[in-house]
Protein backbone atom coordinates (compact mmCIF):
# COMPACT_ATOMS: atom_id res chain seq x y z
CA UNK A 1 0.00 0.00 0.00
CA UNK A 2 1.42 3.40 -0.90
CA UNK A 3 1.07 6.58 1.13
CA UNK A 4 -1.42 7.88 -1.43
CA UNK A 5 -3.73 4.96 -0.63
CA UNK A 6 -3.88 5.66 3.12
CA UNK A 7 -6.77 7.82 4.26
CA UNK A 8 -6.25 10.39 6.97
CA UNK A 9 -9.03 8.74 8.96
CA UNK A 10 -7.30 5.34 8.83
CA UNK A 11 -3.99 6.83 9.90
CA UNK A 12 -5.56 8.78 12.77
CA UNK A 13 -7.42 5.71 14.03
CA UNK A 14 -4.33 3.49 13.81
CA UNK A 15 -2.17 6.12 15.48
CA UNK A 16 -4.69 6.38 18.32
CA UNK A 17 -4.77 2.60 18.67
CA UNK A 18 -0.99 2.25 18.90
CA UNK A 19 -0.68 5.33 21.09
CA UNK A 20 -3.08 3.68 23.56
CA UNK A 21 -1.42 0.28 23.28
CA UNK A 22 2.04 1.69 24.04
CA UNK A 23 0.94 3.97 26.90
CA UNK A 24 1.74 1.47 29.70
CA UNK A 25 5.23 0.88 28.27
CA UNK A 26 5.94 4.58 28.73
CA UNK A 27 4.49 4.89 32.21
CA UNK A 28 1.24 6.55 31.15
CA UNK A 29 -1.89 5.87 33.13
CA UNK A 30 -4.92 4.34 31.48
CA UNK A 31 -7.03 7.31 32.60
CA UNK A 32 -5.05 9.85 30.56
CA UNK A 33 -7.06 9.21 27.36
CA UNK A 34 -10.12 7.26 26.19
CA UNK A 35 -9.51 3.59 25.53
CA UNK A 36 -11.23 3.21 22.19
CA UNK A 37 -11.58 5.36 19.08
CA UNK A 38 -15.34 5.41 19.61
CA UNK A 39 -14.84 7.15 22.95
CA UNK A 40 -12.80 10.00 21.48
CA UNK A 41 -14.77 13.25 21.20
CA UNK A 42 -15.73 14.50 17.74
CA UNK A 43 -13.53 17.62 17.98
CA UNK A 44 -10.55 15.52 19.06
CA UNK A 45 -11.14 13.04 16.22
CA UNK A 46 -11.31 15.94 13.78
CA UNK A 47 -8.03 17.31 15.10
CA UNK A 48 -6.30 13.93 14.81
CA UNK A 49 -7.64 13.39 11.28
CA UNK A 50 -6.46 16.88 10.25
CA UNK A 51 -3.01 16.17 11.72
CA UNK A 52 -2.89 12.82 9.90
CA UNK A 53 -3.89 14.52 6.65
CA UNK A 54 -1.03 17.01 7.02
CA UNK A 55 1.40 14.20 7.84
CA UNK A 56 0.35 12.24 4.73
CA UNK A 57 0.76 15.34 2.55
CA UNK A 58 4.21 16.00 3.98
CA UNK A 59 5.37 12.41 3.50
CA UNK A 60 4.01 12.34 -0.06
CA UNK A 61 5.69 15.68 -0.82
CA UNK A 62 9.02 14.58 0.64
CA UNK A 63 8.85 11.30 -1.25
CA UNK A 64 8.05 13.06 -4.54
CA UNK A 65 10.93 15.51 -4.03
CA UNK A 66 13.36 12.67 -3.30
CA UNK A 67 12.25 10.74 -6.38
CA UNK A 68 12.52 13.88 -8.49
CA UNK A 69 16.06 14.61 -7.33
CA UNK A 70 17.07 10.98 -8.01
CA UNK A 71 15.63 11.22 -11.52
CA UNK A 72 17.33 14.57 -12.16
CA UNK A 73 20.67 13.14 -11.00
CA UNK A 74 20.34 10.18 -13.36
CA UNK A 75 19.34 12.40 -16.28
CA UNK A 76 22.34 14.68 -15.73
CA UNK A 77 24.98 12.02 -15.18
CA UNK A 78 23.99 8.95 -17.16
CA UNK A 79 23.27 8.40 -20.83
CA UNK A 80 19.88 7.11 -21.84
CA UNK A 81 19.81 3.48 -23.00
CA UNK A 82 21.33 3.22 -26.48
CA UNK A 83 22.84 6.73 -26.42
CA UNK A 84 26.15 6.06 -24.65
CA UNK A 85 29.34 6.89 -26.54
CA UNK A 86 31.84 4.08 -26.45
CA UNK A 87 35.56 4.26 -26.82
CA UNK A 88 38.52 6.10 -25.42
Amino acid sequence: MSIQEVSAEQLAQLFHHYHQALAPDFGCTANSAPESWDQVSTPEKSRMVAAARLAILEVASTTAEAEGSRNNFAERHFAKPGEAEWGC
